[in-house]
């Protein structure tokens, strides 16, 4: 159980601290919301990404990784969420690159993760069907041809998913909505005839689409992993992207906890410093100490992906649903305690409580993972 990074992960974190603050603060959102940039992101920023070597944090040596393991890449997703990057970070390498890894065969992994490394390759997970999170609930339909599959059918809320150079399609090939049994996974190249995308414009500025499946034909070498046994894959796969998540959770937390620090201390009422307040003192405190227990269960869940993997559904749920309260609790206080011009644009500290009520959703909000957690315990 690691609670601390080593020294190696602590630089990789310092430098993603350093290399962000300066190349991608919240006005590099702001920016990327007023000029209604097409592509969501900065592509030099993603460049300058890869040449750091962050999309290979995750990927063995043999396929022109790092294999730095998942609380590197987690220290990395920390920061982000300190400025709120803009990036394809998650939806290429912790989903994206973690189903290749999972659930690939050798040719398909020689084929794409070195180009997941060298940032030639960006890919999105068209998992939802639905407003509310239900990986088992899949019904688009994947249909035996004599050449392949015909996919029909329609996905929501694909992260990154209208610039996406792959799309890794969850399916049904057998079975009812609602099984685990019967879900297939596919790789689909994004500009197959036959997909529509239309990008949705998130309340956090960040990108997302909506993607039609309409007689879309693939060969027999797009499915991934085994035939409607996708589950074995998709599950650890969606337990990794909800950690991540909660990592990024973390991150924000952190950023939003100190800038709310610095206010009470400068903001002045009734000629003191608004920090003297006992009352705020005592939601100050408070705030610290969820952030505190929500670090401890980040580390812990980070380090269970590359240790215990049989700990790992249990610590995602745990990890999502304390961060997902957390956020929320410190988003709430931080905005109420800047006052009215919390909530207006001019201050950032707003970008941060609606990224928070984005992710609170995204791979399963508290209910979701409180009730998983309980039935994985056995109530």
């Amino acid at each position: 159980m690691a609670l601390v990074l080593n020294e190696e992960q602590r630089l990789l974190k310092e430098t993603a601290k350093e290399f962000l603050a300066k190349n991608a603060p919240v006005a590099a959102l702001r920016e990327l919301r007023d000029t209604k940039d097409p592509l969501g992101y900065s592509a030099e920023l993603w460049s300058e990404m890869v040449e750091l070597g962050w999309t290979g944090i995750i990927l063995p040596e043999e396929y022109d990784g790092l294999d730095f393991g998942f609380l590197g890449l987690g220290a990395v997703i920390e920061e982000s969420g300190r400025t709120l990057t803009a990036s394809p970070l998650l939806a290429t390498v912790v989903l994206g690159a973690s189903g290749i890894m999972l659930g690939g065969n050798e040719q398909q992994k020689r084929d794409l993760l070195p180009r997941i490394a060298s940032g030639e390759l960006t890919l999105a997970l068209a998992l939802e069907e639905s407003n509310h999170h239900n990986p088992t609930g899949c019904a688009l339909a994947a249909t035996k041809t004599d050449s392949g599959w015909q996919l029909d059918g329609d996905k929501q809320f694909v992260l990154d998913g209208h610039s996406a150079d792959k799309l890794l399609v969850v399916a049904r090939t057998s079975g009812e909505p609602g099984s685990t049994a019967g879900i297939s996974l596919f790789l689909v190249d994004a500009d197959t005839t036959g997909i529509t995308r239309q990008r949705t414009i998130m309340v956090d500025s960040r990108n997302a689409a909506n993607i039609t499946f309409d007689g879309v034909s693939v060969s027999p070498d797009a499915l991934l992993g085994e035939l409607d046994k996708g589950w074995d894959v998709l599950e650890p796969l969606l337990d990794r992207g909800r950690i991540a998540i909660a990592a990024e959770m973390l991150g924000g937390c952190l950023e939003v906890f100190e800038r709310t620090l610095q206010y009470l201390n400068e903001r002045e009422q009734f000629g003191v410093k608004i920090g003297s307040f006992q009352a705020l003192k005592h939601r100050a405190a408070h705030m610290y100490t969820e952030i505190e227990l929500g670090r401890s269960v980040i580390l812990d869940a980070l380090s269970a992906v590359d240790e215990r993997p049989e700990e790992l559904p249990l610590m995602a749920s745990l990890a999502k649903a304390k961060l997902n309260e957390t956020y929320h609790l410190i988003t709430n206080e931080g905005v109420q305690m800047h006052g009215g011009i919390g909530v207006t644009d001019v201050l950032e500290i707003g970008f941060f409580l609606k990224r928070a009520r984005v992710l609170e959703q995204t791979l399963g909000n508290t209910g979701y993972h409180r009730d998983r957690y309980a039935r994985l315990s056995g109530y």
